[in-house]
């Protein structure tokens, strides 16, 4: 009689309820970090924007001082370098949604994890902290490596370095986040790298280059520019919070264009 009574138990449905509610959104981001760092590319992404930061950083700070340019803080060294280092975290966080759509692994991905949100949830999550510590470390890289070639045309308080440093991390996460849904949204490397570009380089150089007062407004509503605002802390044409809630809006709007792709085509 026990026997039959621990056979019926095993099969009610709130057992079958609990052995098949998975791990949610916590397994599905475990699953991305393990899967992240089982292949090369986030390894030579990072190496490679380590070398950038302090090559350019340097070279920031000494065309600075050759030029005799007004004193500013050191943080700008790495701000700047930002424009180009962030292409390195747009490879990275590429890399884990379009090579999977090249490799046909996102339909093991999808099947380990069939709710569609938690997926591109899950890749945006560990992507944006993997940016965000990668931006607060480039950022202190550059600070140190700017510092002596700037040789006396910079400031550093610790307050100011300590809120560019955050700004810093702050932007490539969220630059990881537009990325992974661009990326969910495109389906291809080249569609995802070919938009980013352009978007972030691209297009920039375009509105600016005529100098239209109309043009350049319309930059200043770009993630680039808004990033830039943000993490050097200007207060024209708008504050620095303006500017950082406009690349939320944009890497926002990027992540429910690659849901909405998602969940309307199949793998």
């Amino acid at each position: 009689m026990s026997a039959v009574t621990r056979t019926a138990g095993a099969g009610t449905p709130e057992r079958s309820a609990r052995e098949h509610k998975g791990g949610g959104l916590p397994g599905a981001v475990a699953a991305e970090w393990g899967k992240l760092w089982t292949i090369r590319t986030p390894y030579a992404c990072l190496v490679a924007s380590v070398v950038l930061m302090a090559v350019f950083a340097f070279y920031f700070g000494s065309i600075a001082q050759i030029n005799d340019e007004p004193v500013q803080p050191v943080g700008n060294a790495p701000v700047t370098a930002m424009v180009l280092v962030q292409f390195l975290v747009v490879v990275l966080a590429m890399t884990t949604v379009t090579s999977e759509y090249a490799t046909g692994s996102i339909r093991t991905s999808l099947q380990w994890v069939p709710v569609r949100h938690r997926v591109q949830a899950a890749k945006a999550l560990v992507n944006g902290a993997v940016a965000f510590v990668a931006g607060i470390l480039l950022g202190a890289l550059g600070m140190a490596v700017a510092w002596p070639s700037f040789d006396g045309y910079a400031t550093f308080e610790m307050s100011e370095a300590l809120v560019q440093l955050l700004s810093m991390g702050v932007y490539l996460a969220l630059v990881a986040v537009l990325t992974v849904g661009l990326s969910f949204a495109c389906r291809s490397a080249v569609g995802t790298l070919s938009s980013l570009f352009f978007l972030l380089a691209g297009l920039p150089f375009l509105l600016m280059g005529p100098g239209s007062e109309t043009l350049l407004k319309i930059n200043d509503g770009l993630p680039q520019s808004a990033g830039h605002h943000f993490m050097a802390g200007d207060t024209t044409p708008y504050s620095s919070m303006v500017g950082l809630l406009l690349v939320v809006a944009w890497a926002t709007a990027a992540h429910l264009l690659g849901l909405t792709v998602l969940r309307r085509r199949d793998a």
